[in-house]
């Protein structure tokens, strides 16, 4: 039983820390915009990726690196709307 507890405690620490790994009241669309905005910076990060990426698009890398940064705006378009309680 205390190594359950142990366990649980270590998931609440790590969610609160880190907002990627959400939590219980996490929905699809905010699950889904982490994804998008963690894997356009993962792009942005790692230099060969961007290098890829700009190759493939005949693009300059910083055009690549602008359009990464204004696609984390809204990754996944804009927000639902929230039903009323």
């Amino acid at each position: 039983m205390g190594d359950r507890y142990n366990i649980h405690s270590q998931l609440e620490h790590l969610q609160s820390k880190y907002i990627g790994t959400g939590h219980a009241d996490t929905t699809k669309f905010e699950w889904l915009v982490n994804q998008q905005r963690d894997s356009c910076t993962s792009y942005m990060g790692h230099f060969d990726l961007l290098n890829f990426f700009a190759i493939s698009e005949n693009e300059a890398k910083a055009r690549v690196r602008f359009n990464l940064m204004e696609r984390m705006l809204q990754p996944c378009g804009p927000p639902p709307e929230k039903p009323e309680d």
